[in-house]
């Protein structure tokens, strides 16, 4: 079976997207874990069906390249409004229903798309590091030289070591440089360090809010594969509402494969 796919990235965080409103594709896990395969397939962090709702535009369904489904991606969102723009389903502003309940959406005139994110209720911190679920539960820890960090190593122990239960947290190792806040990521279900990480790059500015007692609702992060902006209102020490996620999208091609 021959299926059309488009591949695109948010800010270097890449993804397969495929057209499923007609509900006929049910992929396997390691059908996606086989296209996701950098070296034996098309190469990506994670694989997303774009598929019909009753009460949106359209729904999300996400996985990592691991094959399994996932919690909220960020910049997969955001990728995945552009994906709905070329489809002709929406135009500048969309509502459509993720894992995590229902997101806003808006597409600016320089190809980035800013996402309204799940509000975040509970702030959980440690002696060195906090965890927040932004829509997926992140690990954030501040540190002097985050280019020095072996992010593969320290993230897996970290993935395996703090809510276990539910499948592990992903690790964010950031630091405050003039220019913005420098994050870089390990996801679990990826399993690797990846170029950005769109819920990462929310909790961690978040955390950085916390940390530094700051009166800031508005981020830069720096991820590797490019800049992500975070703004939100801070209701009390532990809620925040409204927060949105900004970046870049970029359409990098299409193409067929056989499933």
């Amino acid at each position: 079976m021959k299926v059309h796919f488009s591949k695109y990235h948010g800010a270097g965080n890449d993804f397969i997207i495929i057209d499923n409103r007609t509900g006929l594709l049910n992929l396997t896990s390691k059908q996606i874990n086989n296209l996701c395969h950098r070296q034996l397939g098309i190469g990506a962090d994670g694989l997303m069906l774009l598929e019909k709702d009753e009460s949106s535009d359209f729904r999300m369904k996400y996985f990592n390249s691991d094959g399994n489904e996932g919690t909220m991606c960020g910049n997969g969102g955001r990728c995945l409004v552009m994906f709905a723009k070329k489809l002709g389903l929406i135009d500048k502003i969309t509502h459509f229903v993720g894992v995590d309940g229902v997101h806003e959406a808006i597409l600016l005139d320089d190809n980035s798309v800013r996402l309204k994110m799940s509000d975040v209720n509970e702030i959980i911190k440690g002696n060195d590091y906090y965890i927040i679920d932004t829509g997926s539960p992140h690990y954030v820890q501040f540190v002097c030289e985050v280019d020095h960090i072996d992010v593969t190593y320290q993230g897996r122990v970290i993935r395996d070591n703090h809510l276990s239960k539910n499948g592990g947290v992903n690790a964010n190792f950031a630091q405050y440089t003039p220019e913005g806040i420098k994050i870089r990521t390990y996801e679990r279900g990826v399993e690797a360090e990846t170029l950005a990480c769109g819920t990462g790059a929310v909790a961690t500015a978040i955390a950085a809010n916390h940390w530094f007692k700051e009166k800031y609702n508005s981020y830069t992060i720096l991820a590797l594969g490019g800049t992500l902006k975070i703004n939100f209102e801070k209701i009390s020490e532990n809620q925040f509402r409204n927060i949105w996620l900004e970046g870049p999208v970029a359409h990098v091609f299409d193409g067929e494969t056989e499933i």
